[in-house]
């Protein structure tokens, strides 16, 4: 709480709150909650949860390149306690906390495993504007909504050309990193270059076309089990939800929901998720607000909840320490014992360049 980015996110959180509950009676959105058949949620968190093996099952494949011998049934638990710690600490800490993980159990640089956690979330990015782009054929966008869908292809569109590039850059990105580093001193210089050659280690996989359409694959089938759950969530309220998220309706409060979260904030993504859901469900199908938001806050609650306590007993098991993960961001590539991961190749510096 000491940290300046963390109140940053508390403040955007509180803005989202503000514009997706003002003007609401928060007694009618309890007594909405509590004519919900919660029977519904058996099934809809077991969908989930098989979208989160289905999660560790690519982000094995992302891995390989650089730690052959993970499985995914290793990663299962990491996958767990990083989404536990997107829950409960600031800013997406919990891609800190899985690359920290993965980085210490099988010697690979921490920033190769973010590299692979970025790509996760390019793809992740591209099949949420699938969705959308499918359920235009049964929901129509409203102005909100195609700014929303606009800004977020050109985001994912720069970001993945951009990894495409690195992976592709040769000589050139010699030349350019080279430059980049030359008036630097050396120690940082050096610790520049081997975080840039690890993050690119990371990227091996855009170098091999039928491991990416296994990825794409995989993201496919784990945001349609999320995607499930949404939906079967939704036959639990009355007709005001239940009749009106069908799967067009799902496809695309799971789409606009989920790119809202991208949005750094408080632990828990509070406010986003609610603001992106009153902004399908009110805005575009005009499903009254006070049904809207209790959908919102139970949808909300059955991703938070589960997985968090799940994550936590994983934490204390592992026998980790907050003190650990605030550590992470200094010594994401200070572990020099870690073997180099394949990536790009830079030539050695001369030290009159440094002298210039």
């Amino acid at each position: 709480m000491r940290s300046w980015r963390a109140w940053i996110g508390i403040a955007i959180s509180i803005v989202f709150l503000y514009f997706a509950f003002r003007g609401q009676d928060l007694g009618e959105i309890r007594d909405s909650l509590r004519t919900v058949n919660l029977w519904w949620l058996l099934p809809a968190l077991a969908m989930y949860f098989l979208g989160v093996w289905i999660r560790a099952v690519r982000w094995s494949i992302l891995l390989k390149p650089i730690a052959p011998n993970v499985t995914s049934r290793s990663l299962f638990p990491k996958v767990i306690v990083g989404y536990m710690a997107n829950n409960v600490l600031p800013l997406r800490t919990g891609e800190l906390v899985r690359s920290y993980l993965v980085g210490k159990q099988n010697g690979v640089r921490k920033t190769s495993v973010l590299a692979t956690i970025a790509v996760e979330r390019i793809f992740d990015g591209f099949t949420m504007l699938g969705f959308m782009l499918v359920a235009t054929a049964f929901v129509s966008f409203t102005s909100e909504l195609q700014h929303l869908a606009l800004i977020a292809f050109v985001v994912f569109t720069l970001l993945l050309i951009g990894l495409f590039l690195l992976t592709l850059g040769g000589d050139f990105l010699d030349r350019l990193i080279q430059l980049i580093v030359g008036p630097l001193p050396t120690r940082v210089a050096d610790t520049v270059e081997r975080m840039t050659e690890s993050f690119l280690g990371g990227l091996a996989v855009f170098k091999h076309r039928r491991e990416l359409l296994k990825v794409a694959s995989f993201s496919l089938l784990a945001w349609i089990c999320e995607a499930s759950m949404y939906y079967l969530i939704a036959q639990g309220f009355g007709p005001q939800i239940r009749d009106v998220v069908g799967i067009g309706a799902t496809l695309m409060t799971t789409g606009v929901a989920n790119m809202a979260t991208l949005i750094p904030s408080s632990p828990g993504y509070i406010g986003q998720f609610e603001f992106g859901v009153r902004l399908v469900l009110n805005g575009a199908l005009r499903v009254p607000e006070v049904h809207a938001l209790a959908y919102a806050i139970l949808v909300h609650a059955a991703l938070y909840f589960p997985i968090t306590i799940w994550g936590v007993v994983l934490w204390f098991r592992q026998h980790l320490s907050i003190d650990q993960i605030q550590g992470v961001d200094d010594t994401l590539d200070v572990d020099r014992d870690a073997p180099a991961t394949a990536g790009a190749s830079f030539p050695e510096r001369r030290t009159d360049q440094r002298s210039v």
